[in-house]
């Protein structure tokens, strides 16, 4: 199959409302439970009356509209109907603090926003004076009030009946493939927020190269649950618009686990911190029950781990190990097929490192992980590891279309139709991240086999060099701790310093339950962060870990926090550490444990 050149987005609906016209498109749960759908026909209709909306609003082509909700169909609705009449989408987190809300609207330059409901409504009126661009709000649900610059959802829609269609269709007809089409502002680990400008092609093509990667099936149907302000979440709903599958959104990360029971998945897509949560918590309640119990799981997860050497080595499966597998899966691995609707081939594990070992368990349980990597700037999609060559610990090869190459220091480099035009508004960061014949600069470290295969090693800014000279990338060894029961999260520490140290949180789950039965006395999880016994607990499973590693690669000494979270600024909305800010925060303790080391 050839990547189809649509000149924008909203051909591409096209064509899938042309082949599906009565296909489900978007699913969810709706009140009382029970499961509402919209066609791809009625989809398009949709979409359509968006833009008639926004036109009636007197928006004209190349204006910004901000979307600040949880993923929800209306999301995507109001993300398509923008660009299909030549304005660009601008995502914002709905987690996202006032002050960087703020940031977001005024830099995107937006006229619009529309918002989840009245908890976004109430953070927009608090900053109401710092947005004078902002013309009006758009409510998904919730009530508007009596201020004329906010409006529901349902009378936003009814100002589309006052644009004829012939209006709006020759808008549609008129956006280019180079026209921007979004703006996704980087989550900001470090520093400012930087604005990637998208454009149509950049979407569609790699909608078209993310699926002929991938084993896409008809009848197929995906489950969605990551923020749609993070452009990860976006290729995978605008992927599942080329090839007609239909998206069902979760209500909210609190419900993940009663809602894809219900959506029943063939696919879906992750970030590497829920697959770890669900690692941890798998084997710390087969380690609970102990007994037979924990017999029978490690003999299942050892038949597992049998399986994933013959198929990763290409080896056929002896009757006798068939056999063993078909009683394990019986008696284990089927309880976890099914918590994810039963239905699961495969799922996505993207937008930061994940440890082998987990890739490696899920495997042996027969849920295969495909590891992948992108980033905001390439349209959050380069390389994926594909179902019939399966390599733990690497990326895979890149999608069809995509060129990639590292530099003399390694720095791995993309150039193809799914890099991002330029940063918005910042010339001296465009000209440092793209090369002036199209290479953009992704600041990871990595090798390519012979085959294409990339293997990621580090990133540049992260990389730690120790005071005897050792340099060390900190992203596998935290992968490796991360896979200890008693931990939730964990940062590396040590350049410039004469060995590493680590800054870990306890895990929520199993920490607790462990204090009990060892009768130790706590109220809050900040008890336990401040006992000598859960640093003792903490510090002898790092000890276990140090084993498999370098004795420049071990860490010496932890230090044990409270969690970080989105709410107390050490965490970004897409679950990844500040760290910049996680060292200030702790700087007086870093300083005192290698001050008193001997």
């Amino acid at each position: 199959m050839d990547i189809v050149d649509f000149n924008n987005v909203f051909q591409m609906l096209e064509q899938t409302v042309e082949n599906f016209p009565q296909g489900p498109a978007f699913r969810w749960l709706g009140k009382g439970e029970t499961v509402e759908t919209v066609t791809w026909k009625e989809c398009r209709h949709q979409v359509a009356t968006v833009s008639k909306a926004l036109m009636a609003l007197g928006l004209e082509k190349g204006d910004k509209v901000n979307v600040i909700s949880y993923s929800c169909c209306k999301w995507v609705l109001a993300d398509l109907g923008t660009m299909a009449m030549g304005c660009a989408t601008v995502g914002i987190y709905h987690s996202n603090p006032p002050k960087e809300t703020a940031y977001i609207i005024n830099h995107s330059d937006a006229r619009i926003v529309f918002a989840q409901d009245n908890t976004q409504l109430d953070k927009l009126l608090e900053i109401r004076h710092e947005i004078p661009g902002i013309e009006r709000v758009i409510l998904f649900e919730g009530d508007p009030g009596e201020d004329d610059w906010v409006m529901g959802f349902d009378d936003f829609l009814g100002l589309g009946a006052t644009v004829p269609d012939a209006e709006f269709e020759g808008r549609a007809r008129g956006v280019k493939p180079s026209d921007m089409a979004a703006i996704v502002y980087t989550s900001g680990t470090t520093g400012v927020p930087k604005g990637a400008v998208l454009t149509h092609d950049n979407i569609t093509f790699t909608a078209q190269s993310a699926f002929l990667s991938l084993d896409k099936r008809e009848g197929d149907e995906t489950f969605l649950f990551l923020p749609l302000a993070h452009v990860f979440a976006r290729i995978c709903v605008y992927m599942a618009l080329f090839c007609g599958t239909p998206t069902f959104f979760a209500r909210a990360m609190t419900t993940v686990i009663d809602d894809i029971k219900i959506a029943r998945p063939h696919w879906f897509a992750s970030v590497p911190r829920i697959y770890e949560k669900i690692h941890g918590k798998i084997l710390a309640n087969a380690e609970a029950k102990g007994g037979v119990t924990l017999k029978i799981f490690n003999w299942a997860l050892a038949t597992g781990r049998e399986v994933t050497d013959c198929t990763v080595e290409k080896r056929p499966l002896s009757p006798w190990l068939r056999l063993k597998y078909k009683v394990a899966t019986k008696l284990v691995f089927e309880k976890i097929h099914q918590a994810l609707g039963n239905r699961v081939r495969w799922c996505i594990s993207g937008a930061a490192p994940i440890n082998p070992d987990i890739l490696k368990f899920f495997h042996a349980a027969g849920i295969k992980v495909l590891e992948g990597i992108g980033m905001t700037e390439n349209t959050s999609f380069s390389n994926v590891i594909r179902l019939d060559d399966i390599r733990f610990g690497w990326v895979g090869p890149t999608g069809p279309g995509i060129e990639q190459k590292t530099g003399g220091d390694g720095e791995i480099m993309y150039r193809g139709r799914n890099v991002m035009k330029e940063y918005y508004k910042m010339p001296e960061k465009t000209a440092k991240a793209l090369t002036k014949d199209g290479w953009l600069l992704t600041g990871d470290l990595g090798e390519i086999d012979g085959s294409g295969n990339l293997r990621v090693t580090g990133r540049k800014k992260d990389l730690i060099i120790t005071s005897g000279g050792k340099n060390i990338a900190p992203e596998p060894i935290e992968g490796i701790l991360a896979t200890c029961t008693c931990i939730n999260q964990v940062m590396i520490l040590g350049d410039g310093e004469r060995f590493l140290t680590a800054v870990v949180t306890p895990d929520p789950d199993t920490v607790p339950d462990w204090a009990r039965e060892k009768g130790i006395p706590f109220e809050t999880m900040e008890d336990l962060v401040e006992s000598g016994e859960v640093k003792a607990l903490i510090q002898g499973e790092i000890e276990e870990k140090n084993r498999d590693l370098a004795s420049f690669e071990s860490i010496k000494k932890v230090i044990v926090v409270p969690e970080f979270t989105i709410d107390n600024g050490l965490m970004t909305p897409t679950l990844k550490l500040k760290k910049a800010r996680i060292r200030e925060r702790y700087q007086r303790e870093i300083t005192a444990l290698y001050r008193d080391a001997p």
